[in-house]
């Protein structure tokens, strides 16, 4: 069923397209999560779990990248309060053996019985499968340098492509919500078992970093066969570049010789957090929502289409000349064809914390609702500056999607390559250094 895209040509003028903010909601990687297989750990929390619901850790690159994806996320970025470089290299070496026993159904310590000290697990995790768990861990500028000090000796060390991301237009980022020296993702089938992972990593880190913001992040419980949807009802990652082709993912992803040894085989991390009115978008015509991303709502074809994974006809017009597929539709200004063949690999999840009233107005028993919901956006690849940024920056100025979004946190963070058994994350950058 094709979708009434020429419907707009009813009432709609070109300026009605035009605004300041953007979203980068176009999409997310695809793929079938593992059946989840009602594994427990076993009463000591020592023992691994295995089978479908595992996901590896150890590896040539993290895990959570490449990852079909999970249903839901918990990230966390920290700032460091250490002044010692040595408390940062013992808290990775930590991190990284519980990162490795939690993906794995175990508890980070065996439990124990001493009931005169503290629990060496919290144990909301006891008796869950892993759920594919997994844990991405992300280095930001302010490890390197911060407030213009080098407080750990590693300026020198900070990779050329873990810039500054800069100010675009209708960005209103809450430093509460922004930046941050580390950065954990934990992805899971199951809510819980993400949480229990970061608050085990956050225990670790007593004295040493402290949480800055935090972002929690869910998909529905989506066929494997079929794109999830936004909050917008729009189907989010049509267009996403395969995850399995190993070449593609080598040429736009992971990091080569052009970076660091450390960062050989990572990748950067580009997080959004983008509030999207809901209340207004909901009370678009189809029509209009319809030409504002540039896809029919309901099957995900672009305009002048008929199915989700037809190519998009940018040359394509109506009867009077005008494109089908607006200049400014965010599937047209989103694509590697406006963009010199940029490419990023979304990894998005929507997001719901409630909602916001304003003053009251007339009739005095009414107030104004905003939902504080949305996208959080994110997005890897082997280059910000040719990815992201190149991308964002015409989107940010032209998206016809910027009238309904906000950008409101969010950083840039330097995820290293993958960690072999009996190493710790970033271990490269530290013995260098």
């Amino acid at each position: 069923m094709t979708c009434p895209w020429h419907a707009l040509k009813e009432g709609l003028t070109r300026r009605r397209f035009l605004s300041s903010g953007f979203m980068a909601a176009a999409g997310a990687g695809l793929g079938a999560p593992g059946a989840l297989a009602a594994l427990a750990p076993a009463q000591t929390g020592n023992e691994p779990v295995q089978g479908d619901a595992t996901e590896p850790f150890w590896g040539e690159h993290q895990g959570g990248i490449l990852t079909p994806l999970q249903h839901n996320t918990y990230f966390v970025a920290f700032d460091l309060i250490t002044t010692e470089r040595n408390d940062i290299v013992k808290m990775l070496q930590a991190w990284t053996a519980a990162a490795a026993k939690v993906t794995n159904g175990q508890t980070t310590e065996p439990l124990g019985q001493d009931g005169s000290v503290p629990a060496p697990d919290s144990g909301e995790a006891l008796g869950l499968s892993p759920a594919r768990l997994t844990i991405t861990f992300g280095f930001g500028a302010g490890l390197f340098i911060k407030d213009g000090q080098d407080r750990y000796g590693l300026a020198a060390h900070r990779p050329a492509a873990l810039v500054d991301l800069p100010k675009f237009v209708g960005d209103q980022l809450v430093d509460t919500r922004t930046g941050g020296d580390l950065s954990v993702q934990a992805c899971a089938d199951d809510p819980q078992v993400a949480f229990h992972a970061v608050r085990q990593l956050s225990r670790l880190a007593y004295n040493v970093a402290q949480i800055r913001w935090v972002q929690t992040g869910f998909l529905a419980n989506f066929n494997a066969k079929e794109t999830p949807r936004n909050l917008m009802g729009f189907k989010d990652g049509t267009n996403n570049p395969s995850i399995n082709d190993s070449q593609l993912m080598n040429k736009i992803i992971w990091v080569g010789d052009e970076g660091p040894d450390w960062m050989q085989g990572g990748s950067y991390l580009v997080a959004r957090r983008i509030r999207i009115a809901l209340e207004h978008w909901d009370r678009m015509n189809l029509a209009f929502q319809e030409q504002t991303v540039g896809r029919c709502k309901y099957s995900g074809a672009p305009l002048g289409g008929k199915n989700e994974f037809d190519k998009a006809d940018y040359d394509a017009t109506d009867k009077d000349g005008n494109p089908i597929i607006p200049e400014n539709a965010h599937v047209r200004l989103a694509s590697a064809a406006h963009n010199d063949g940029a490419q990023i690999l979304r990894r998005p999840y929507s997001y719901n914390d409630g909602a916001n009233f304003t003053a009251e107005r007339w009739p005095p028993w009414r107030q104004e609702m905003e939902y504080d919901a949305g996208l959080f956006f994110l997005c890897y690849q082997r280059d910000p500056r040719t990815g992201f940024i190149k991308i964002f920056d015409k989107m940010s100025k032209f998206d016809m999607m910027n009238q309904f979004v906000t950008h409101t946190g969010g950083g840039l963070f330097a995820c290293p390559g993958g960690i072999s058994e009996g190493g710790f994350i970033g271990q490269g950058l530290f013995e260098k250094a």
